[in-house]
């Protein structure tokens, strides 16, 4: 009997039923009642459809249209639509989804670990075909678990999680070797003859440009470069200029090369140098990361390492959006261009 104030409605079943009904994992319950086209074992199919019978499951359809690839849409989540390297990755994405007729819908994280799991949250109910993260993982970011769970959540419905750049989570991965794109170019300008160097990080505590601080600083070491100094400006155009303006006449003086972690960044440096009075590259060497289109604009051409984006984004596309079981992770080179603004010493 029921009793007061007891209500006799059941609650509905639940994927996660089905699969313990069945004895398989919750993505294998759901390829096959969400009808995927990746494929399962007979024996598992059958023992998950027997499972849904009994049970009385009733299948989520908008969970079926992504399992099935029906959706049209790719979410993106990017940092900074401002930021010119993650504007120009948004653009090659959109190409490359728009040539197979998918959609792309951006979402902003604002460099804020809680608003990039807030924003998951969303996406995982409006169910897109696939999310990209594009956006730089943090150090130590206190919301990394409940992140991945969101994630993990979000395939076991039929969706592909695909990362950018960001080799700190469990899922599908496109990378470009920061530390050994930043190294080599480190080694490149210590045989030009710098050796006198500032390297401009970042203040928001994002992996990928710690881990450009440290391969350039490997670099020179490994060249006999010792005394490199190290700091972390605003991570902004600004802050690179604020911070080389704030530099005392003998601290800018003694130098002979300025690396930032970024190609904005860099401009924002040489911008500073030059408010000084500094002339680039004869009175000091600039040199950046990303090698971004507005660089063509710039005198004197910069000193960067290179990123093939449009590789980057057809390659996190085609993983969005393949039925293929298992991938490996795929690194896209980074390597170093020197131009006009780091000549030889």
């Amino acid at each position: 009997m029921t009793g007061p104030g007891e209500s006799t409605q059941k609650r509905p079943v639940t994927l996660d039923d089905v699969a313990r009904a069945a004895g398989v994992s919750q993505p294998t319950a759901s390829r096959v009642l969400n009808g995927s086209s990746r494929r399962v074992a007979p024996s598992y199919r059958e023992r998950v459809l027997s499972a849904a019978r009994e049970l009385g499951y009733t299948p989520n359809l908008p969970a079926q249209a992504m399992a099935r690839g029906t959706s049209r849409t790719i979410a993106l989540v990017i940092s900074l639509i401002s930021d010119p390297y993650f504007s120009a990755m948004a653009a090659e994405i959109m190409k490359q989804a728009e040539a197979i007729g998918l959609h792309v819908s951006i979402a902003v994280t604002e460099r804020q670990a809680e608003r990039e799991l807030d924003l998951i949250r969303e996406l995982r109910g409006q169910q897109p075909r696939a999310i990209i993260l594009a956006g730089t993982g943090y150090v130590d970011p206190p919301s990394e678990q409940a992140l991945i769970d969101e994630l993990q959540r979000y395939e076991e419905t039929g969706g592909r999680v695909v990362l950018i750049s960001r080799s700190d989570l469990p899922f599908e991965t496109v990378d470009f070797d920061n530390h050994a794109g930043s190294r080599q170019l480190a080694r490149e300008l210590a045989a030009l003859g710098y050796r006198n160097c500032l390297v401009l990080g970042s203040d928001t505590p994002l992996l990928s440009m710690r881990q450009r601080v440290e391969g350039f600083v490997t670099g020179l070491t490994e060249s006999g470069v010792t005394g490199t100094r190290v700091h972390e400006p605003g991570f902004s155009w600004a802050g690179a200029r604020e911070y080389i303006l704030g530099l005392s006449d003998a601290e800018a003086r003694a130098l002979d090369l300025v690396f930032a972690v970024t190609d904005d960044m860099a401009l924002g440096a040489l911008a500073g140098l030059r408010e000084r009075g500094l002339r680039v590259p004869e009175d000091v060497g600039v040199a950046g990361f990303d090698d971004i289109s507005t660089l063509r604009d710039v005198v004197p051409k910069l000193t960067t390492v290179h990123v093939a984006l449009n590789a980057v984004a057809q390659e996190a596309v085609y993983r969005a959006t393949t039925t293929d079981e298992v991938l490996t992770r795929r690194t896209v080179p980074a390597y170093p261009v020197i131009r006009a603004s780091t000549p030889q010493l």
